[in-house]
């Protein structure tokens, strides 16, 4: 047999790789020839995708902001410590970590449509039946297993836009990170009214999420096959790139996003996690903290939009990692300074600081040339980030606990903007994995 090729410059590939002209067209976009009815077909397909997106999107982080809502009634009435409660915020960037190393692979063997699906379900079920826990490790199991289906369709997102939409990234990944946004800011501001409506009762109020969790699972359900419909060639074209497919380890531009969005998550479940208490803490009654909480995850529903469209006009994304880092120090600053008097501001300005993590998944399509690359790329970044990000909000419960106060955790906060801005700036530059690896 022929040796492999020992380079991935594209001018020294063989000839096999024009085969991969079959992926240009992505699943269900219409070319040249098609009968009118195909063309049909593959638009409803791509309309299904949309909304698949912008459902799952949804439903991507109220199982945690939800729950951020009702930290404190959860906590005494399952009789958890303040450290306790720390290991309860650091579980979803671990079960992100741990879940979504797997999506690659998981994603290879069924599609990456058929992997989204199961996780849908994944969180209705987990959702489903985290109310009816009888203790704290219950409570954290039925939270797994909702987070184990965020996990696998976090990673999978970014893949999703870039095998339908790959002449449209950017505003793709703009709609779900809105939609993402949306999500999360209504489930920390409805989640405490609504569990008053409900008779105060928080296992109701965390329970009524698994009703949109379980519409998200349908958009998928026609889409499972999807992968099965794809020609041959495509098929054999996808294997050749995934054998060429760069060692994701050997990229600094890799490590750089990897850091970037584990320093990002820090920062984001923390305050996902954290923020309402702060408030709370401050003498803000706790509606107003799930209000400040939503303005905060609500900043994300426009300007994930906006930045990843202008990200990806731009050829290096450094100044908007500082813009939105220096966001962050001015709002922990306030935070620090005056929690109560300025909340408003201080809600502002790190739900502005939070789209970091829009800007991040922007950033993952762009840095590699081909959807493989994507795919591994995504798995990387996100399964280092939030390894990353797991002793954040722990060490935030124990500094609290330990220390009296909020001072000091605040600190910690503010400080982690800074190596932020920086592993961002090296990841924005105009470079891709496959000329690193």
């Amino acid at each position: 047999m022929p040796d492999e090729p020992k380079t991935l410059d594209p001018a020294a590939r063989p000839a096999t790789t024009t085969v991969p002209a079959a992926t240009t067209t992505p699943p269900g976009a219409a070319v040249a020839g098609d009968s009118p009815a195909r063309a049909r077909a593959q638009r409803w397909t791509l309309g299904l995708v949309t909304v698949g997106l912008v459902l799952a999107a949804l439903n991507l982080r109220p199982a945690i902001t939800s729950l951020g809502a009702l930290l404190e009634e959860v906590s005494a009435d399952l009789h958890m410590s303040g450290t306790v409660a720390g290991v309860l915020t650091s579980v979803p960037p671990l079960c992100f970590a741990i879940f979504g190393i797997t999506a690659p692979r998981l994603a290879r063997r069924f599609g990456p449509a058929a992997v989204v699906c199961a996780g849908m379900a994944a969180i209705f079920t987990g959702l489903l039946l985290r109310p009816f826990a009888g203790g704290t490790v219950g409570f954290l199991a039925a939270s797994a297993l909702a987070l184990m289906g965020i996990a696998v369709s976090n990673v999978l997102m970014p893949v999703i836009v870039k095998r339908y939409f790959p002449d449209r990234i950017g505003s793709m990944t703009g709609l779900y990170s809105m939609a993402l946004a949306l999500g999360t800011s209504v489930a920390a501001a409805a989640t405490v009214p609504m569990t008053a409506a409900l008779g105060g009762d928080w296992r109701i109020g965390l329970g009524v999420w698994a009703a949109i969790a379980a519409l998200a699972v349908l958009p998928w359900i026609p889409l499972v096959r999807d992968r099965d419909r794809a020609p041959r060639e495509a098929r054999t074209a996808t294997a050749v790139t995934e054998t060429a497919a760069p060692r994701i380890t050997r990229s600094r531009t890799a490590w750089a996003l990897g850091c970037y969005f584990g320093l990002q998550a820090t920062g984001a479940y923390i305050t996902m996690g954290w923020m309402p208490q702060i408030f709370r803490d401050a003498g803000v009654p706790a509606s107003t903290a799930g209000v400040l909480l939503a303005v905060t995850m609500v900043m994300g529903v426009p300007l994930a939009f906006v930045i990843p469209r202008l990200a990806t006009r731009m050829k290096n994304q450094g100044p908007i990692v500082v813009a939105l880092g220096l966001c962050g120090l001015a709002g922990y600053t306030g935070l620090f300074l005056a929690p109560a008097a300025g909340a408003w501001v201080w809600a502002l300005l790190l739900g502005v600081s939070n789209c970091s993590f829009p800007l991040a998944l922007t950033m993952i399509g762009m840095r590699s040339r081909t959807g493989a690359g994507v795919v591994r790329l995504s798995a990387f970044a996100q399964s280092v980030g939030y390894l990353i990000s797991i002793p954040g909000p722990l060490l935030v419960g124990v500094l609290y606990q330990h220390s009296g106060g909020w001072g000091l955790p605040i600190v910690l906060m503010g400080g982690l903007m800074v190596p932020q801005m920086i592993v961002g700036t090296l990841a924005g530059r105009d470079r891709t994995v496959e000329d690193e690896s």
